[in-house]
């Protein structure tokens, strides 16, 4: 028997917090083009409300300044905050900064922590994920073509990199490179933190998509193109040890996929309720599009899918 996906009262009174907030606070500012810095500025004290009701950073453990919620409340949270792009970011669990968090905290060593996951937690620096490559599968890590050679006490890496979400205002960057080609299959990516203005790190545009088909330069949800020219860091800037790459994906993977399931299903939330309230006003044809079968169907049919997806999505949480 699974669980029927209600909670606790005093967390439904957070989430029914959230709802409020995340409509009337944060989803207005999505109507202003703001830079990355006065986005910062903006949602300075939206933040700090935020963290005062207890939500900053929730899918972190106490120790961490987080919750410690399960993968359930956070998929209840994240379904709600995914209704605006900007919601995550407001509530200190947007990604890949969240992700982030989670392999620093699990195998980061105690300077990675204070120099990187420390003001991470703290919304104080901003960071990027670098796996996917223009001309490999990005999902499939063993494809990677990007280096790290040890020279030394250091490490040289060299590569080019797709659709880094946020590299264009991340403080740092974590790379997944190949150190040894010849290992066994899952074995021959290690994980870098590499500081955005390393020398040889380029973030070279912002690249276009559907969703955001003219990117301006130096703002939130940027997607970006990034070469590697002989950069050379420290042996301190390996994310736990040689050829662990592979493995620590896999510990922001799993709930990370809940949390995006989650946000889509707000945002189809949300542009559902367009369609509806559309519906019951756009005339044609001798009466509103609400009143016509074929629309009726379209509705119902999303309705449905929407629940569908919901609720396998909960039930892999739970």
């Amino acid at each position: 028997m699974s669980w029927d996906f209600s909670t606790e009262p005093e967390f439904q009174q957070k989430l029914d917090w959230m709802t409020v907030f995340v409509r009337e606070e944060i989803r207005p500012l999505e109507t202003l083009e703001l830079t990355w810095p006065q986005l910062l500025k903006a949602i300075a004290p939206l933040q700090r409300e935020v963290k005062a009701h207890h939500l900053w950073a929730a899918h972190l453990d106490p120790e961490l300044g987080g919750q410690g919620y399960g993968q359930v409340k956070l998929g209840l949270m994240h379904e709600i905050l995914g209704s605006s792009p900007l919601g995550p970011l407001v509530f200190g669990c947007q990604a890949p900064d969240s992700g982030n968090a989670e392999i620093l905290a699990a195998v980061g060593t105690d300077e990675q922590k204070r120099r990187w996951l420390d003001p991470l937690l703290a919304g104080e620096k901003y960071s990027a994920f670098a796996l996917t490559e223009p001309d490999n599968a990005g999902a499939d890590p063993v494809n990677l073509q990007t280096t790290a050679v040890r020279d030394g006490d250091s490490w040289v890496l060299n590569g080019h990199k797709w659709f880094i979400s946020n590299a264009s205002t991340a403080d740092f960057v974590i790379v997944v490179a190949v150190t040894d080609p010849d290992a066994e299959r899952h074995r021959r990516a290690s994980q870098f933190i590499i500081p955005i203005d390393a020398p040889g790190l380029d973030v070279v545009r912002d690249i276009a998509s559907m969703e955001n088909p003219s990117p301006r330069e130096n703002t939130y949800g940027s997607h970006c193109e990034v070469v590697l020219r002989d950069v050379r860091v420290g042996a301190d800037a390996l994310l736990g040890n040689p050829g662990d790459g592979f493995l620590i994906s896999q510990k922001r993977l799993g709930p990370g996929r809940i949390h995006h399931c989650m946000r889509w299903i707000g945002q189809s939330n949300r542009a559902f309720d367009m369609m509806c309230e559309r519906a019951t006003y756009r005339f044609a044809h001798g009466n509103v599009l609400g009143e016509k079968q074929t629309v009726r169907n379209w509705i119902a049919d999303s309705a449905a899918e929407m629940q569908a997806l919901r609720l396998m999505t909960l039930q892999a949480a739970w």
